[in-house]
């Protein structure tokens, strides 16, 4: 994957409302060893199971990001997520 990529999916986490070092160190690693994809599948699995709360602008980023890295699944339900 491109340089672009690895850094879209480390914004994203950068971003996140994620506070576990664990799940953070995890989607890193992954990064760091080319699974982008499921990097970003990770990332969008933990803020669903911890039902975070996301912004609409930060939900919009993971939907564009889901696009380029045709990872839609892992966008289901975390509309629920969305809070003003």
């Amino acid at each position: 994957m491109p340089e672009n990529v690895k850094s879209l999916v480390l914004n994203l986490l950068a971003d996140s409302p994620l506070v576990s070092e664990e799940v953070i160190a995890d989607v890193r690693h992954l990064v760091a060893v080319g699974e982008e994809e499921l990097a970003f599948r990770t990332l969008c699995s933990w803020l669903y199971e911890d039902a975070l709360p996301i912004s609409a602008h930060y939900h919009g980023r993971l939907s564009r990001a889901a696009a380029d890295l045709g990872e839609r699944r892992s966008m289901e339900k975390l509309d629920e997520l969305v809070h003003p």
